[in-house]
This record gives structure tokens, C-alpha cells and sequence, in this order.
């Protein structure tokens, strides 16, 4: 019964392989596709030249193909071969063979903040889902039965299981947008195109290979993709295709199932890959503002105010500046609003600023944050941006120097800067910051006795005691003229 329902609702004509259009192999040469060589990243280049040298097949693929037939300079390469994952691990010395669904292998160029990571797939079978193993659950609930299966669909057509090598063109029709699906061999410089990508990249069409309600249903997590890849392409003019576009927002109860640490992963990659105020537009004019996540519900319904597009707007910044970029800036920018509200509410019955803050804290994790990210990093570092926020107000005695040398100091300041920026607090507040955590400690101390000063501590003149300069500290940053709350904690305001 679960079988034949599968069969239904994945729409697939019955048949072996002869039954799916596996496309034309099209060998495209360099004179007609116009891709500059020099734009290709020197380690993929390696990866798939030493490849090639043990006598495999090794192209880039994916969406840098994508981006390099349209001039740019991709931010990341993905290099698919027909060596198994255990033979590609083989050939170089750091390489990872990671995944669960599907084993892949990355291949790690450098070390600490500047390494970089070549991903390399192996090529995939195009797999008739009605054939496939069933299970009545989902992936957390059917692990067991899952461990033993090499391709399993659960009750809704989802694919949960299904690493099982095969061909190229095979491979081709498996991935999701035919400008996805193109196989650049940066040796010989041909491109090799399976569905017309060249085509539709040229004519700037967004178009789901196969049928689109039939794609989404194996998996759902490309709606979140779907608007993902939309969002960054749209500057280029780049459109759905009518049939692509027409399913999504009547096929978001299949994300349901989708397991929720997923989701939120998909949810940060919408919002920091530098198209997140594109990725809110595209979500809300496909009819996906509400049902995809959450959180992200959130995001988007507050996306207009002034501080969350503010820090919409920061995020995108600096992935176009490629710096660093935290999930726990923005989010706890989103968040600002419930925090706020639950410590104003606690404050007004006299409970104590900061155990007041706590509680508020607590109450907007366990309402918006839930057990995704657990208690962990993440929430300790929103925490840690939050709970330096009352005390920025304090800005004499030993309180300063302390604050300074707080490891989040940097993302705290920020996110005060941005409540300035929005007239949350005044602006001259995070003046006096900014210019505190530049200075040296002479400097520091003539600024706490202008902040006495202002409130009437002691006479204008500064004339009176104060406290003694401490040893000599390291400035916190040498430029603090962009916001950096982003970054990673240690890190200056340019990221670097």
C-alpha cells in the first residue's frame, strides 16, 4: 500500500533507466562557452588535475560552473569524479570522507582562518524511487532501520537514504537546476551540459530538472533552495521558470518532516551567504513568508523594522567584503525586541536590571530559540551581546576597563551601535565607546572623567580623584569604524 502511494505521488513513469530522460551529453567547447580559465581557484584546479593523473574523471561542478559562465569569480568550487570516496581520500593528505546521506570528501587547503575546503562528490545513481525501501517514520525516528539501507524513501516520497554510485549523466539528473548541472574540466577546458544550463544561464531561467513537484517531494529542502539560489541570481536578472515557481508555497507542509537542526542550518544559509534583504524579498513575493521554519517567520516579519534591517543589511556587507559573519549577531538582533520587552515588563515590578535581563533571556530562548542549538555556543554567545548591553551604560570606575577586555566585547559594541544607529540609545553613548576601546589607558581615563562629568560626579574642570591607571593595555582594534559583530570572538572590525 505505502509502495504504490509512492509510486503515485512521485509522479515517475514506469520503466528501467530507458523510462527517465537522462539528456544529451553536449561537449562545449571554450571558443563557444567563453569561460576565463584564471577565474578558476588554483586548489581546485589541483584537486582535479590530480584526479585526472590517477586516471579518474574530474570536473568542477555545480554552482561555480554556474558563476563562471557568468564572469564571476565563484566563492567556493565542488568537484565531482567517478573515484569512490575511499579512493579519492587516497590521493591527498588532508582529506575527510564526511556524511551521512550522502559520503562526500573534503579536501583542506591551509590551516586555522584561511583554509579552504574543496568538496568532491562522488557521481550518483539516479535511483527509481518506487523501488525503494520504506519506512514509516522520518530519519530521528527510523535510525535503526535506516543504518542497513542503501536507498529508502520515508511515508511523503522524501528520499532519506540513497548512496549509490552510477554515471555521469545520471549524476547530471539527479541535481536540482539545470545552470546547477554542468561539468567544467578545467584541463581540456570543455564544459559538458546533460539539460541546456548553458542555455538557460545565457537567458538568466531559474528551471528544476525533471518534474518540479515530483523534485521537491524527494526532497523539500529545496524550496529553501529554490529561494536561496533566486535571491543571489535576481540582481542578474535571473527568473523562474512558470513550472519551478508554481509549486513552492503548496508544497511547504512537506518541510514538516524535515528534521529541525536541518532547517535551521538551510535558514542561515538564506541569511548569510550576502543575500539575506534579497532572500526575505523572494520568500515574501513567493508566498514563504510564513511555514518554512520559525525562527525564520520571525526574521522575515520583522525584516522591515529599522534594527533588524539594519543588521540585515551589516550581514550582507560583510560577506560582500568576504569577512566573517556569526549566526549569534544576527540572530540575537532579531531577538532584540522580545528580550527588551520581558526585562521592560520585569524591570517595572522592581525586579533587579540584570536578574531582570536573565529571566528575559531565558523566556525568549525557551519561546523562539527551542532545542535546536541546544544551550550551547550559540545561545552562550546572544547571551553574552545581551547582557553587555546595561552595561555600557556604566562608564566610570573599574567597570570599563573590564568590559573591553571581554572576548565578545567586540560583537556586544556592535550591537550597541546598531540600537544607536536606530535611535534605541543615544548615539553619543556609542561615540564614547568606540572611542574608549581605541584609546590608551591616558586617554581611558580622561574619558571616565568626562563621563563623570556629565553626570555631575564631579566639576567639569575633572578636578578630583580617580582611580589608577591599570597597567597598560593593548587597544581593542585599530580601526572600529565598521561594525564587526559578526566576526568570530578575538577578531578585529575588518575581520582579519
Amino acid at each position: 500500500m505505502i509502495k504504490k502511494f509512492i509510486q503515485k505521488i512521485l509522479g515517475q513513469p514506469k520503466g528501467g533507466r530507458g523510462a527517465v530522460d537522462f539528456g544529451k551529453r553536449v561537449e562545449i567547447p571554450a571558443s563557444v562557452h567563453g569561460i576565463n580559465p584564471a577565474l578558476v581557484d588554483e586548489r581546485a584546479l589541483n584537486v582535479v588535475r590530480t584526479l585526472q593523473d590517477a586516471g579518474y574523471e574530474a570536473y568542477v561542478v555545480g554552482g561555480a560552473v554556474r558563476d563562471l559562465l557568468l564572469g564571476l569569480r565563484p566563492k567556493d568550487f565542488d568537484v565531482a569524479t567517478d573515484a569512490t570516496p575511499e579512493e579519492v581520500k587516497s590521493l591527498f593528505r588532508r582529506a575527510f570522507i564526511i556524511g551521512r546521506r550522502f559520503r562526500i570528501v573534503h579536501v583542506v587547503y591551509g590551516r586555522g582562518r584561511e583554509h579552504e575546503v574543496i568538496e568532491v562528490s562522488t557521481f550518483r545513481a539516479h535511483l527509481d524511487n518506487r523501488a525503494a525501501e520504506q519506512v514509516k517514520g522520518n530519519e530521528k525516528t527510523s535510525k535503526s532501520e535506516l543504518a542497513g539501507m542503501t536507498h529508502a524513501v520515508d511515508s511523503s516520497g522524501r528520499v532519506l537514504r540513497d548512496n549509490v554510485w552510477g554515471p555521469q549523466d545520471e549524476d547530471a539528473t539527479r541535481r536540482d537546476f539545470t545552470v546547477n548541472a554542468m561539468y567544467y574540466d578545467p584541463e581540456s577546458q570543455y564544459l559538458v551540459d546533460y539539460h541546456g544550463g548553458m542555455q538557460d544561464a545565457k537567458k538568466k531561467v531559474l528551471r528544476m530538472i525533471g518534474d518540479p513537484v515530483a523534485r521537491y517531494r524527494e526532497d523539500p529542502v529545496r524550496i529553501i533552495r529554490a529561494v536561496r539560489f533566486a535571491a543571489k541570481l535576481s540582481p542578474l536578472g535571473f527568473k523562474f521558470e512558470s513550472k519551478t515557481a508554481k509549486p513552492l508555497a503548496t508544497m511547504l507542509n512537506l518541510l514538516a518532516d524535515v528534521p529541525q537542526s536541518r532547517l535551521f542550518d538551510e535558514m542561515l544559509k538564506l541569511l548569510q551567504t550576502g543575500h539575506a534583504l534579497a532572500s526575505v524579498a523572494q520568500l515574501q513575493s513567493l508566498g514563504l513568508h510564513k511555514g518554512i521554519y520559525p525562527l525564520l517567520d520571525v526574521v522575515v516579519e520583522r525584516a522591515d523594522t529599522p534594527f533588524v534591517k539594519a543588521a540585515l543589511a551589516d550581514t550582507d556587507r560583510r560577506v560582500g567584503e568576504e569577512k566573517p559573519v556569526a549566526p549569534s549577531f544576527l540572530l540575537a538582533c532579531v531577538l532584540w525586541t522580545d528580550v527588551k520587552a520581558g526585562w521592560d515588563q520585569r524591570v517595572a515590578k522592581r525586579i533587579p536590571p540584570f536578574p531582570a535581563l536573565q529571566e528575559a533571556i531565558d523566556e525568549v530562548f525557551d519561546a523562539r530559540i527551542g532545542d535546536v542549538s541546544g544551550r550551547g555556543k550559540l545561545a552562550a554567545d546572544m547571551r553574552e551581546i545581551w547582557m553587555m548591553q546595561p552595561r555600557f551604560e556604566k562608564r566610570i570606575g573599574s567597570t570599563p576597563f573590564s568590559l573591553v577586555e571581554q572576548p565578545r566585547f567586540r560583537a556586544g559594541f556592535d550591537f550597541l551601535r546598531l540600537r544607536a544607529e536606530v535611535a534605541d540609545v543615544d548615539l553619543t553613548l556609542a561615540d564614547w565607546w568606540q572611542e574608549f576601546s581605541m584609546a590608551d589607558d591616558a586617554a581611558r581615563e580622561d574619558l571616565i572623567q568626562q563621563a563623570k562629568s556629565e553626570k555631575g560626579n564631579v566639576p567639569a574642570s575633572g578636578i578630583g580623584k580617580t582611580r589608577r591607571a591599570p597597567r597598560r593595555r593593548k587597544p581593542v582594534a585599530k580601526n572600529a569604524s565598521g561594525a564587526s559583530g559578526n566576526a568570530e570572538p578575538g577578531q578585529s572590525p575588518s575581520g582579519e
